[in-house]
């Protein structure tokens, strides 16, 4: 099923809060992973994150000083890394901590100025403007306004399923890629 030319694809949600970006991407994982597809995720927040409970050895173990804590288990591990210095995050540091070999496709949902392949996820109400117009990255626009006039094609917010084919065939078309610089 995966495209012999390529081992793993990347494509990026970019949209301002409230857009519904998390929402799509909740369902485009669901429907994509029913076509067989491995998927990964990069979430990017501005918030400090603590995935781990006060008293728990790995949360004990990791604020003891260790850089890495990777807890490992039957059904899922969990790594986490702690930054030596508080910095925005960078998405091909994050990609470099997957692993890439075991995935078909990557969905970065943030880091909005990234040079890579996005889906723009655009809602007129929220009153924000088209990053379509200034983004040459982004291939097209998921809305729930069909009349939006866009330099991109528009892809139905409301209708998962179709935004799911368009990605499948833009995979299997090897237009998805993870950028190696």
């Amino acid at each position: 099923m995966s495209p012999s030319h390529h081992a793993c694809a990347l494509l990026g949600f970019a949209g301002f809060s409230g857009s519904g970006k998390t929402t799509l991407l909740r369902q485009l994982v669901s429907l994509l992973t029913r076509r067989q597809m491995r998927i990964g995720i990069i979430k990017h927040t501005h918030h400090d994150v603590e995935q781990d409970t006060p008293g728990k050895d790995s949360f004990e173990l990791r604020h003891a000083g260790a850089r890495q804590c990777l807890l490992a288990g039957p059904h899922r591990s969990i790594l986490t890394w702690e930054n030596t210095k508080t910095e925005d995050a960078d998405l091909q540091l994050s990609l470099s901590r997957l692993s890439l070999d075991q995935l078909d496709l990557v969905l970065v949902e943030g880091f909005r100025d990234a040079p890579i392949a996005k889906i723009e996820v655009h809602r007129p109400v929220c009153a924000k403007p088209l990053l379509c117009l200034h983004d040459p990255h982004i291939l097209a626009v998921a809305t729930d306004v069909a009349s939006l006039v866009a330099p991109v094609p528009l892809l139905d917010l409301n209708d998962p399923a179709a935004v799911a084919d368009v990605i499948f065939r833009w995979w299997q078309a090897g237009r998805l890629r993870v950028r190696s610089d």
